[in-house]
């Protein structure tokens, strides 16, 4: 996490909210969507929270590994799909750098491809998204953390 100058700790309740904003979006653009696609792991609480509020029962995955917990690495694809994705939501929780974006932006070139969070180096590669954070944040997502004590910013 050395290039990370920040860390922007996101809770289950504001996951839910901006999960719900991004259902509100893409209601607006089609009203029947055949069906989400989630990537693995990151997209599936944002896609649960999606379908629920769309009213889609298919949901599949892609499962791409890109991340351990230190450092991002070489992507390793572990289940993907064939088909065009037409009609289909892409959902996942960020867009980063990029590169998990790039596979399933050719692997489902037809799907419209929508994020909770992006940064300026993925951004480009998204449909829709609800909130862009800085390229040098690290998003601490409620799965990856637990409540403990902080030192404020300025210090003591």
């Amino acid at each position: 996490m050395e290039r990370y100058k920040r860390s922007y700790p996101i809770s289950w309740e504001q996951l839910h909210r901006d999960s719900k904003a991004l259902s509100w979006r893409l209601h607006d653009i089609e009203k029947s969507w055949k069906g989400i696609v989630a990537v693995t792991r990151g997209g599936l609480v944002p896609a649960a929270v999606i379908a629920r509020e769309l009213g889609i029962y298919y949901i599949d995955t892609v499962c791409i590994s890109t991340y351990d917990w230190k450092k991002q690495g070489k992507a390793k694809i572990l289940k993907k799909i064939e088909d065009s994705g037409k009609g289909f939501l892409i959902i996942d929780d960020l867009v980063d750098t990029g590169s998990t974006a790039r596979i399933v932006r050719k692997m489902l070139p037809d799907a419209y491809f929508a994020t909770v969070y992006a940064k300026p180096a993925g951004k480009p590669l998204v449909d829709a998204y609800v909130t862009e954070v800085s390229q040098d944040t690290w998003i601490l997502f409620p799965w990856d953390s637990e409540s403990q004590f902080v030192e404020p910013i300025a210090g003591n």
